[in-house]
């Protein structure tokens, strides 16, 4: 048994010669190789949101534009992924001025990104390319909230043209402001992976586009009274919903990027709490209210937790993770109802899910964040309950203001150049028709395409 054994190891040995003679790999290169596997894996969990927010955005929009919010969902990935790696990438967290004042506003190199093939476990925890990966995914989850406000009225050329100039000349700025070493990191903001650079920054270019591109046909009465236009998919909704839950583990906990002691667990433990709070209490608060219980706010709040404890999903205990997700889960509710009332036309209630709970969940941490929890991130100071200073939440309310600020200005100023030189609405004929064939020749659902010609 033994000869036969070693017999077999040896013919191994024959086969596999690099198995034979390879070496044990040393603890940094363990380390990057683990860290590059993660944030590979968060990455991809990102990038698979984009399949939650086409059903979310199909279901929540009507059949005559189901086809056309899916295909265009793949064309603007495409797109901002070539547009970031050219640019926004470099803007982002280019190092090549990070010694001069000019990096406190904006970064500068590594334009047309070209890393290195491999990691160097002498001086770097994961290799730039995996990094790249994961904050491209990023930039794209931000765009793809910015185009809620586009929704059933918005040409197709106007996603193109804004596809390059948001992943070019608004998100950059904002990452780089709290991500990339620029001046409201240097304050100590905490936004741990996304509150305000991801989800207010796209919430408020959907809401500077949808302000300009006016509510939908039938969406509001001459009295200013709103009709509901309901999606027609409650169950891709649904679904849609729970896709992005489980790929925000990727959006939170991924931003730990490394395994280091697994700190992401508690990350990952605090997003599934803030998640639960959201959709709990906003199912609670529709039924309180309205006296049913509406599944649309359900899953809005769900949503609203997850975007709320985004920020603040590393820097507070479990109970606060809780309370931010319930908080976020009533707001939700109102949020919709105000902005509806002051006549915006959200149809994927971005402004509300995005902005509102954005907003929310970024001051949360000058509230909640504790300060064991601050100096082991390594960013910023605890809040007001565990510290007894508001210097924290004052930085918080800095940073909203301040990315809020120049996110709805530009996204008005360029999408402002956009109406005034090419019209980024389609026709009333064509809103009418839908997207769907105006856009692009065919019905996402063929057999509405048969009963239309029928009808002709």
């Amino acid at each position: 048994m033994v000869k036969k054994l070693l017999l077999s190891v040896g013919a191994l040995s024959l086969v596999f010669p690099a198995m034979a003679f390879a070496e044990d790999p040393s603890p940094a290169q363990l380390n990057l190789g683990l860290n590059s596997v993660w944030i590979l894996v968060a990455a991809v969990l990102v990038i698979l949101m984009q399949g939650g927010f086409i059903l979310l955005e199909a279901g929540s929009t009507r059949m005559k534009n189901a086809g056309h919010v899916a295909g265009k969902t793949i064309f603007t990935l495409g797109l901002c992924s070539l547009v970031y790696w050219a640019v926004g990438y470099g803007l982002s967290f280019g190092t090549d001025n990070a010694a001069s004042a000019m990096n406190k506003f904006i970064g500068s190199g590594s334009f047309f990104f070209n890393p290195s093939p491999v990691g160097d476990p002498a001086s770097e925890a994961y290799p730039t390319t995996v990094f790249f990966l994961f904050q491209l995914a990023f930039a794209a989850i931000s765009l793809t909230i910015a185009w809620g406000g586009f929704a059933e009225r918005a040409k197709l050329s106007s996603y193109l043209i804004f596809t390059i100039l948001f992943t070019a000349l608004i998100y950059p700025v904002i990452a780089h402001w709290i991500w990339g070493g620029g001046w409201l990191a240097k304050d100590g903001a905490q936004d741990y992976a996304g509150s305000t650079v991801v989800h207010l920054t796209g919430a408020l270019a959907a809401f500077a586009a949808t302000v300009l591109l006016k509510p939908r046909i039938g969406k509001f009465n001459k009295d200013g009274s709103a009709n509901e236009i309901l999606g027609h998919n409650q169950v891709f909704s649904s679904l849609s919903v729970l896709l992005l839950w489980v790929g925000w583990f990727g959006f939170n906990a991924g931003s730990a990027l490394t395994i280091g002691t697994g700190f992401f667990g508690y990350v990952a433990f605090n997003t599934q709490l803030g998640a639960a709070g959201g959709a709990v209490a906003a199912l609670l608060i529709s039924w309180l209210v309205n006296g049913k219980a509406d599944i649309g706010t359900m899953l809005n709040g769900a949503l609203a937790g997850l975007v709320a404890i985004t920020a603040s999903c590393a820097f507070v205990d479990p109970w606060a993770a809780v309370v931010i997700g319930l908080v976020a889960g009533v707001l939700v509710f109102f949020s919709t109802k105000f902005f509806e009332k002051i006549k915006v036309d959200d149809p994927i209630y971005a402004l509300s899910v995005h902005g509102a709970a954005g907003v929310w969940g970024t001051l949360a941490n000058g509230i909640f964040a504790t300060q064991a929890l601050a100096e082991q991130v390594g960013i910023g100071k605890g809040g007001i309950i565990d510290t007894g200073s508001w210097h924290q939440f004052w930085v918080q309310l800095e940073s909203v203001v301040v990315c809020g600020a120049y996110a709805l200005g530009a996204s008005f100023l360029l999408l402002g150049i956009m109406k005034l030189v090419m019209g980024f609405r389609v026709t009333e004929e064509q809103e009418i028709i839908g997207l769907d064939l105006a856009e692009h020749g065919v019905y996402g659902y063929p057999e509405q395409m048969k009963k239309a010609q029928q009808n002709l």
